[in-house]
């Protein structure tokens, strides 16, 4: 795995933890409610951690079910690469073919790996100078 896309993943993980105890924003405890839930609403990404990604059908059902992953590289150049799981003996997804990799509304297909159990984990995008992550349920 490349430095960039640890970093980013590093950054991903520090900012969902910040945003998780920061509640809400010092500058909307001030304002009326919509502004507040507009704040929460939408924070931006750090640069490096703006790709956006979902993977459909999410929760899968069945072993070996084809999944497609969508998405955009949030101003990262193409599409690079797809990771899935984190233990590489064990992958999340197998047979992972990248069908397009506009940075603007990227396509990939994969299947499930055929010994998943039930759970949840982690689909990475790597679009070069941006990275993303989502959560793939699995319920077999």
């Amino acid at each position: 795995m490349s430095k960039k896309v640890i970093t980013a993943i590093a950054g991903l993980s520090l900012t969902a933890g910040l945003l998780g105890l920061a509640g809400v924003p010092a500058g909307a405890q001030t304002g009326t409610a919509g502004q507040a839930t507009a704040a929460m609403a939408a924070p931006k990404p750090p640069k490096g951690a703006r790709a956006v990604l979902q993977v459909s059908p999410n929760p899968t059902t069945k072993r070996s079910q084809e999944v497609t992953i969508t998405g955009n590289c949030g101003g990262g150049k193409e599409l690079k690469a797809v990771l899935a799981g984190i233990n590489r003996e064990h992958p999340l997804l197998q047979n992972i073919r990248i069908i397009d990799d506009n940075p603007q509304g990227f396509v990939v297909k994969a299947t499930l790996a055929p010994t998943i159990g039930n759970g949840v984990g982690p689909v990475f995008v790597d679009c070069g100078d941006e990275a993303g992550v989502t959560l793939l349920v699995t319920h077999v």
